[in-house]
């Protein structure tokens, strides 16, 4: 690290210039990035995958997409609905149609009133599947409606979109830096709250850069330009925020401007490689799940905190040392890191310790308790209700008795000569409102026909889930193949969480062993790692009672409850929450580290020996009081980046962002400012021991530094030259 810190400040301007032209590169190529992205999800390998790919590829549609649905309200519906299917075909060539009056499909009328078209119309590449046949559409329900008959373009991927709502990254962006400009202004003062937004944008279009050339060696989902953009916010911040407020307070101790940035290179530039390398190893979980989709979110999500580690260890010595002092400006008075809130909420912590572990465990265990009643899955279509005419004709539809299995379909594909057998057969179970084989060619390929199951309850609920079950094991017995986004679905919980412990598993025991060597801790590592899993529980715990129970979703974020929780959010979540968690932890606990070896190699040399209780009660108190206001700063941060990715119209990001933003603020106040200290006081002299075998596996030697450095602690080895300079004043 010195030899960096060296190199840095030796060539300053052209680390400065690199840079700048890096970012510059970035945003230029960003609009293309972005255009290179995926919106496919695929599951090679897995049943209903490949069906789905097989119906696309004979049929041009369906599979993997849900239909559209028109919605005829009015009289006569059943027989203007046999008529507005007409017109879909004529305006649309090439579009498959179901309506009232085909063999079997007489459930998409009620006797309220309305009827149902089921439309699937050529495909889109991008983002909206029916980008291009939507407009057409739109114009044939406007002129279907009239003389008491209301036609309503609706569908599950038109509410899944959000209504159009296409505005970019701007304004999540704005939200986000923003909150956080508001942060750093009050934990600085001065100018140099500026400089971790800096750090920010010149992290953010540089990963962007770096994206950009992942697309030419995979596929990459489009969701990791949210992530990269709002994650890398909060992420580059906090790293930049640690570097900077340690210069500052070397700074303020009089030492000359460089010496103080080796000092803070020395201490926090070190906790920062390590915190990066540790939210690395997190995300590490998602390359090995066996999922394009999540591991190109893997992929993606490794570049943030690369790239925020790189710049802060490059770009932050190099502008510290040409304009730092300047940027104090119009601050003027001493840094002061020790908070005494945070030291009075330590020492009661410590006083009722074992009443502290006992509620706080139990708090999270309350809030973790929802995640009992887990449902994964695409969002049911009580989730999708907003309030538009959209929503209302489809919701009102299902509610006069249109199957709920329409709005999804099963998709079942089957040779020509099974398909009367099939449809019987299929029809005859339970939970199944009807089994349809459309007529016309375009329902037929190859010798390949293709039938619509429509379930009497959504497929996203328990029940649905059962009738899908057993379709698929009837169709095996038929040897026919089942596509449809439901029976994806089912694949894609499968392929995800069948293996994850084992993936869950590898990344804890990297984790502990990379704490283990840097605590020099064997107790220490281990409880890390179970307040994170206490943690993230929790957080998905509450996540659930949100979107998946309705408990506040209207009054936080204007929809109705989901019913179900995306599939992939839970793997991704404990991804990105682990690494960022553990950044915390080892904030807080090499501080405490720090302070318990301070405290005993002083009772040595006096008469008044500290004893190791009371100088790991010490340790605690001046670890929380020393570290607390930072973490606090560090968590708002990306609480608030968090709050700024769950305005991004798409439901699925909002309940990642949802459950990242419930795990920050979960862990910042429960888990490290009560949980964490209050076991540490427990745990006591067991703190700080390490068994002999794993020093030596780790690699450890005596002369080692006991902890990473944090903000206040100056490492012997690097303080000689500053000691003997206060001595010369």
């Amino acid at each position: 690290m010195n030899r960096l810190t060296a190199a840095v400040l030796r060539h300053r301007v052209i680390v400065a210039v690199a840079w700048l032209a890096i970012a510059i590169a970035g945003g230029a190529t960003a609009s293309t990035t972005v255009d290179r992205l995926t919106f496919d999800f695929d599951l090679p390998g897995q049943p209903a995958y490949e069906t789905n790919q097989r119906i696309v590829d004979e049929f041009g549609n369906g599979g993997l997409t849900d239909p559209l649905l028109l919605v005829v309200e009015g009289d006569d519906a059943a027989s203007r609905a046999d008529e507005v299917a007409q017109e879909v075909r004529s305006a649309v060539p090439g579009t498959r149609t179901v309506s009232p009056g085909d063999e079997g499909a007489d459930v998409l009328a009620t006797d309220a009133g309305s009827a149902v078209v089921v439309a699937y119309a050529p495909l889109t590449p991008g983002p909206e599947s029916y980008a291009e046949a939507q407009p057409a559409l739109e114009q044939v329900a406007e002129a279907a409606s009239g003389d008491g008959t209301t036609v309503t373009l609706t569908g599950f991927s038109v509410l899944e979109e959000g209504g159009g709502d296409d505005r970019g990254l701007i304004v999540e962006v704005l939200i986000g830096g923003i909150g956080a400009l508001v942060v750093l202004a009050l934990v600085f003062g001065s100018l140099l709250a500026g400089l971790p937004l800096l750090v920010a944008a010149v992290s953010i279009l540089g990963t962007f850069l770096a994206l950009l050339g992942l697309t030419h060696l995979t596929d990459v989902s489009a969701v990791v330009e949210y992530l990269i953009a709002l994650i890398g916010l909060g992420v580059a911040i906090d790293y930049s925020l640690l570097v900077v407020t340690r210069w500052r307070e070397e700074s303020a101790k009089g030492v000359a401007n460089d010496e103080a940035i080796g000092a803070a290179m020395a201490t926090a530039g070190r906790s920062v490689v390590f915190n990066g390398v540790t939210v690395a190893v997190s995300l590490a979980a998602l390359v090995l799940v066996p999922i394009p989709f999540l591991r190109s979110i893997g992929l993606g999500g490794l570049l943030i905190p690369l790239f925020s580690v790189a710049v802060s260890l490059t770009l932050v010595p190099a502008l510290l040392s040409a304009v730092g002092p300047r940027m104090n400006w119009p601050r003027r008075k001493p840094a002061v890191t020790r908070s005494r809130l945070w030291a009075a909420i330590a020492t009661r912590v410590l006083r009722r310790r074992w009443l502290t572990v006992i509620g706080s465990v139990v708090v999270l265990l309350a809030l973790a308790a929802p995640v009992l009643g887990l449902t994964l899955g695409t969002a049911q279509l009580s989730g999708l209700a907003n309030g538009s005419a959209a929503s209302r004709a489809l919701v009102d539809a299902v509610a006069d008795g249109v199957p709920a299995g329409v709005v999804r379909p099963t998709e079942v594909l089957a040779s020509e000569r099974d398909v009367p057998g099939a449809v019987e057969q299929l029809t005859g179970l339970d939970g199944v409102a009807a089994v349809v084989a459309p007529p016309g060619q375009e329902w037929s390929a190859d010798r390949q026909s293709l039938l619509q199951v429509w379930t009497d309850t959504d497929p996203t609920t328990e029940t649905g889930r059962a009738t899908l079950q057993r379709v698929r094991d009837e169709a095996d017995g038929l040897g026919v193949a089942v596509g449809g986004t439901p029976a994806e679905d089912a694949d894609f919980i499968a392929a995800v969480y069948g293996k994850a412990g084992w993936v869950v598993l590898g990344v804890a025991v990297v984790t502990f062993l990379l704490l283990a060597r840097a605590l020099r801790s064997f107790w220490l590592p281990l409880k890390a790692l179970a307040l994170n899993a206490l943690s993230l529980a929790a957080a998905y715990g509450v996540t659930v009672l949100i979107w998946q129970d309705g408990r506040g979703t209207e009054l936080l974020f204007d929809r109705t409850a989901t019913g179900a929780v995306t599939i992939w959010v839970p793997i991704a979540a404990f991804a990105f929450l682990f690494g960022l968690s553990m950044d915390y932890e080892v904030f807080i606990l090499s501080r405490m580290r720090e302070e318990y070896d301070d405290l005993m190699a002083a009772s040595t040399s006096s008469a008044g020996a500290s004893t190791e209780r009371e100088a790991t009660d010490r340790a605690v108190v001046e670890g929380i009081a020393s570290t607390g206001r930072l973490v606090t700063s560090a968590a708002l941060i990306l609480f608030f980046a968090f709050i700024a990715l769950s305005t991004v119209p798409t439901v699925e990001v909002k309940v990642l962002a949802t459950a990242l933003a419930l795990g920050i603020a979960i862990d910042a106040v429960i888990v490290r400012g009560l949980l964490a200290p209050a076991l540490v006081g427990v745990l006591g002299r067991a703190n700080w021991t390490i068994p002999r075998v794993l020093s030596r596996a780790l690699l450890l030697r005596p002369s080692e530094p006991r902890h990473l450095g944090t903000p206040g602690h100056v490492d012997p080895r690097h303080s000689a030259g500053r000691s003997s300079g206060r001595r010369g004043r």
